[in-house]
């Protein structure tokens, strides 16, 4: 039997959802794989228990992104026989886990590992937070390919860098270093290869440690931000304040401040 594409693990509040296919450097070929890490995210999102996700590869790759042979089979999740079919396979199959990371609330946090390229980088800048390796490299390597970004990196890059950044590194495809990602803003801390992991981890807990319903409430706050008017975010934010005063965990943190001693959060 073949081992999972996609493992995942629970520590406390925090997932760690690991591509499991260093062989390939975690490409992603099939829509098994799409749809083994789609719902690995949504079986974290859907566990109130759970406040953070950390997402990795195994190996020595985050994520190569797709999968170059099944490109030139004309079989997986690309190019099928006609450009209909090839529209409704992205569609169906490789889009949707652009649309399954945006729909958490729970926060997410890219453990790069290893480089990141083309799908691998999109994946990576579509979670919240992202620590790299030292020797990590990053790509958004479409144009290389001939093709162009077929899975919300053109949507997400720019949010996350800005405009030009974005264009250049959709329209170079050149990579970059850790080093070059941190100065530019698209990861958040760059440490020793064996660090990674830890780092992340730790990252996780500082956020796993605060209020769970809040954290979820804050995350879908700053994804509706994205896109929306301050009139409307204002609006949210009074709705999302409205529930979260009526928490337990928001009576605790208070009670807990007044009273000088640390907090104990139950999710309630």
């Amino acid at each position: 039997m073949s081992k999972p594409f996609v493992v995942a693990e629970k520590d406390g509040r925090i997932v760690t959802v690991t591509l499991n296919r260093p062989e390939t450097r975690n490409a992603i070929a099939e829509h098994v794989d799409c749809e083994a890490l789609i719902a690995a995210l949504r079986d974290a999102n859907a566990d109130p228990e759970v406040s953070v996700l950390i997402l990795t590869g195994a190996g020595s790759a985050f994520s190569a992104g797709g999968n170059i042979q099944s490109m030139r089979d004309r079989n997986g999740i690309g190019p099928l026989a006609t450009p209909a079919d090839t529209r409704a396979n992205y569609r169906r199959g490789v889009q949707q886990i652009p649309r399954a990371l945006a729909d958490l609330e729970i926060a997410t946090i890219a453990a790069v590992n290893g480089h990141a390229v083309g799908l691998g980088l999109d994946l990576a800048a579509l979670c919240d937070l992202r620590v790299a390796a030292a020797d990590a490299k990053f790509a958004a390597s479409f144009i290389k390919l001939g093709i162009a970004p077929g899975d919300g990196g053109a949507w997400i890059l720019q949010r996350v860098l800005g405009y030009a950044r974005a264009a250049e590194l959709i329209l170079t495809g050149d990579p970059i270093t850790a080093a070059e990602a941190a100065a530019i803003g698209l990861v958040n801390k760059v440490v020793p290869a064996d660090e990674v992991m830890r780092e992340a981890r730790a990252l996780a807990a500082r956020i796993a440690v605060n209020p769970p319903r809040s954290v979820r409430l804050s995350k879908r706050l700053l994804r509706e931000a994205q896109h929306a008017r301050l009139s409307d975010v204002l609006e949210l934010s009074a709705a999302f304040q409205a529930l979260a005063h009526e928490t337990a965990d928001h009576k605790e943190a208070v009670d807990a401040f007044i009273e000088k001693r640390a907090p104990v959060f139950t999710g309630a």
